[in-house]
């Protein structure tokens, strides 16, 4: 079953941390789309408020998400956001079809 993720992450309130996590999360994007069971993957950063960025991103199944989850690329980042991020969060999406 095809699963998409939507998760937000707000940036601690300085121009270093800003600029850190959209550093470490624009860094996943091509290796995640690379990724055998990527069916989409991109970060967005919002315009009326540049401390929010949203990762949305599908997979084709759990197998795929788990293999994301054990990347090197995602290594890097997991250990490395926590410093500049004040709050982060996670939408499950339901997929129709």
């Amino acid at each position: 079953m095809e699963i998409t993720k939507r998760v937000t992450f707000i940036a601690k309130d300085d121009e270093k941390s800003i600029a850190k996590m959209k550093e470490l999360l624009s860094a996943m994007v091509k290796p995640s789309q690379a990724e055998d069971g990527c069916i989409f993957y991109e970060i967005f950063q919002y315009e009326n408020n540049p401390r929010k960025f949203m990762a949305y991103e599908s997979w084709r199944d759990e197998a795929a998400l788990d293999g994301h989850k054990a990347s090197a690329h995602y290594a890097v980042y997991k250990s490395s956001y926590e410093p500049y991020c004040e709050k982060k969060y996670t939408d499950e999406l339901e997929v129709l079809g």
